[in-house]
């Protein structure tokens, strides 16, 4: 029977930033062939194979995965062993909004500088 399926890469929560590449693999330790391989996110099944690729990932891909590794045992086939794998929760962040709020602020802070060094040059003269 197949046993203690796995994805990798394996942090139980995984980060990236949109636009980046991201495949995940299913493996399982043990289990005679032929393994089938299903994917699930939030619960539902959403390809199969081994190799899932998300490609250049969006904010949407975000969400918890995991893979159901099945094999069967006997000619007849009705044995049938599944395994799933502990949830991989993928978090995708946005680009740049952290340096778009940065860069505002340090603008406005470098605006009002310059406005109080015109008022004091103005007043002086």
């Amino acid at each position: 029977p197949v046993a203690n399926a796995s994805i990798s890469p394996g942090p139980r929560a995984h980060q990236v930033r949109a636009g980046d590449p991201v495949s995940l693999r299913c493996s399982v330790q043990a289990g005679s062939a032929p393994v089938t391989f299903t994917w699930l996110r939030h619960g539902r099944q959403l390809a199969r194979g081994p190799l899932l690729e998300l490609g250049h990932v969006e904010v949407a891909h975000s969400g918890t995965y995991q893979c159901v590794a099945t094999n069967q045992l006997g000619q007849d086939g009705q044995r049938v062993f599944r395994a799933l794998s502990p949830e991989l929760r993928l978090q995708v962040t946005p680009w740049g909004h952290g340096g778009t709020v940065a860069a505002g602020v340090v603008g406005s802070l470098l605006f009002l500088l310059l406005l109080a060094a015109i008022i004091v040059a103005v007043h002086r003269w």
